[in-house]
């Protein structure tokens, strides 16, 4: 039976959280990202969804993909390999291209958002998803 530190993706998801709260912020990716969006950057981020439905959804899903990235990192284990910090950020990381920034590039591109798009918003997520991992390989 996998055995996961319960504790782990929730710090896991809160380091995300951060992670992508530098990643977007001012200094950071948001200024290309809002134009390579067609929006003026002095428009409010969210549009018309409230902040607490943006960071809501936000940490429940942060939330679902660190719990998932501790499960596979436990199933890991359990064959007997053990993983670390190394090997659970790469871990995150590949989970981040395979699963998150791959199925999002033909949502991106059919949507017409573009190929620029996609590549800040997957940077992001696998940035996100390799800080998951490296603490749950740290602890688990």
């Amino acid at each position: 039976m996998p055995s996961i530190v319960w504790w782990s993706p929730l710090l896991g998801a809160v380091l995300a959280f951060f992670v992508n709260f530098l990643y977007f912020s001012p200094k950071g990716f948001y200024p290309a990202w809002v134009r390579a969006l067609g929006r003026d950057p002095s428009e409010p981020p969210m549009g018309s969804i409230s902040p607490g439905a943006a960071f809501g959804g936000t940490i429940i899903a942060l939330l679902a993909q660190a719990y998932g990235i501790a499960l596979l990192i436990s199933l890991r284990e359990m064959s007997g390999t053990t993983v670390g910090p190394i090997r659970g950020f790469v871990i995150g990381a590949i989970v981040g291209i395979v699963f998150a920034a791959a199925p999002a590039l033909g949502h991106r591109l059919f949507s017409g958002q573009g190929f620029k798009v996609w590549l800040i918003e997957s940077g992001g997520d696998i940035a996100g998803l390799a800080a998951i991992g490296l603490v749950v390989g740290i602890w688990n």
